[in-house]
């Protein structure tokens, strides 16, 4: 059964349940009903469709899913679209709910989330003297909610990168790391493709002067635009400080590879002395100087490493060595 909780309320106030059937859906003077679908199947849907004579464009929206945040007015009817969104370890996996906001009813529809309305509804109905207000104000207990979702999420996606630029500085990212940063960085970008239209959504709610949207409960919107706003910063951030871990990582393993190629340099010298000496004398001429010289050998072997000393010394001072 994909009803998971439907209900009338007055005066902010669970009254009964409401089964979706024509006697279970109607309403005396003053009530109004919240109704929360999961995946309806398409009996549900078109029960809700002659009940409350919703827009076939919506209700086509509402059933085939894979929508971008939006809002949409149909006469004195709005059809919402939210995007909810869980972590996965690395990976951030989306759901959408579709709200329908009427004068006297509430209609939510959620696909692939994971995460219900049963807390919610809990809280809400803990405050009887806000929910009183009607609709408008659970389209704010819901929208919240989803967006209260996300800080979580990126709450995580930080600690993952602060930890990522630790090892980039106290070591070398392998190839493991560069591509779990790229990874991140992709969901990233994803999620504030989604940030941008909800922001957008909650905007539209507290400034235009909407259908089912009272006048008092519009700035609650202004604080779940403010909430969205702050997740799309922290991510627009998050975004930049992995494009500078990247470049960090890039710039110390150029540095530790001029180092290695100094020393290789500054051994290579030291090390042609001995061997430019021993090819001089071992070409076999016969009329060479110091052959027959009693100190000939100790003279040159003397000469090589001295050579070799000078130059260690120079090449240590250099910070070649």
């Amino acid at each position: 059964m994909s009803v998971v909780a439907s209900y009338v309320y007055k005066d902010g106030q669970r009254v009964r349940a409401a089964p979706l059937t024509d006697q279970g859906l109607t309403l005396a003077k003053g009530e109004y009903l919240w109704i929360g679908l999961h995946e309806p199947t398409d009996e549900e849907s078109d029960i809700l469709v002659r009940r409350f004579k919703l827009h076939p464009l919506a209700v086509e929206d509402a059933m085939t899913a894979h929508q971008i945040p939006k809002l949409e007015v149909y006469g004195s009817e709005l059809f919402i679209v939210a995007r909810t969104a869980q972590a996965e370890g690395d990976h951030i996996v989306y759901g959408e709910t579709h709200i329908f906001i009427g004068p006297n009813y509430v209609v939510t529809i959620r696909h692939g989330s994971a995460r219900g309305h049963t807390q919610l509804r809990a809280q809400l109905e803990a405050s009887p003297q806000q929910l009183k207000h009607g609709p408008d104000f659970i389209l704010h207990g819901v929208l919240d909610f989803i967006v209260d979702g996300y800080i979580p999420i990126i709450d995580a996606i930080e600690d993952k990168v602060l930890e990522m630029e630790q090892v980039a500085l106290d070591s070398f990212l392998s190839r493991d790391d560069i591509t779990r940063l790229f990874l991140l960085r992709r969901e990233l970008l994803k999620f504030s493709r989604i940030l941008g239209p909800m922001e957008e959504v909650a905007v539209k709610l507290q400034s235009l002067d909407l259908p089912c949207i009272d006048r008092e409960v519009r700035p609650y919107f202004r604080d779940v635009a403010d909430h969205v706003r702050r997740v799309a910063s922290r991510a627009g951030v998050l975004r930049d400080i992995l494009a500078s871990v990247f470049e960090a990582s890039n710039l110390l393993e150029q540095q530790r590879q001029g180092v290695i190629t100094r020393k290789l340099a500054a051994w290579a010298a030291i090390l042609a002395t001995p061997t430019a000496v021993a090819g001089i004398y071992g070409m076999n001429f016969e009329h060479m100087p110091e052959l027959r010289w009693t100190y000939g050998y100790p003279a040159v072997m003397g000469l090589i490493l001295v050579i070799c000393l000078g130059l260690y010394v120079t090449f240590k001072r250099s910070k070649w060595l």
